[in-house]
């Protein structure tokens, strides 16, 4: 499956986002999609993931409450609404897919993805 990200920018602090991930080559319903990102200089890091069905989301402690993940299985697309953002959530965001499952505590390691996009810059000033 291919990925493609889109959405990043340039935002003042407090403001909003939205990232999209189109997916293409597969049925993307048979993915379990998650969104990562990567601060210069840091590792990358776990930020949300959803389950096939959309029914069941999960995030990182330092977003929950201001993103929200969500999927369009109509339209193979999945979703990163960020609100309230803050200088530390720059970095570069990958969504990525797994065929692997619904496991919740295994869809936060990158080394369950088997698909990654390239990759879109959100850039938080303060």
């Amino acid at each position: 499956v291919q990925l493609q990200a889109s959405g990043g920018g340039l935002v003042q602090a407090g403001g909003s986002l939205r990232l999209s991930c189109a997916a293409s080559g597969r049925t993307f319903s048979g993915y379990a999609m998650g969104w990562f990102r990567q601060a210069p200089g840091k590792e990358r890091e776990f930020v949300a993931a959803i389950s096939r069905s959309g029914g069941t989301t999960v995030y990182a402690d330092s977003v929950k409450g201001r993103f929200t993940i969500s999927r369009d299985n109509a339209r193979n697309t999945v979703y990163l609404q960020m609100n309230s953002l803050k200088p530390e959530d720059t970095a570069v965001y990958y969504c990525a897919a797994t065929s692997f499952g619904d496991n919740y505590y295994l869809l936060k390691l990158r080394t369950t993805y088997d698909y990654w996009g390239q990759g879109t810059l959100v850039t938080v000033s303060s």
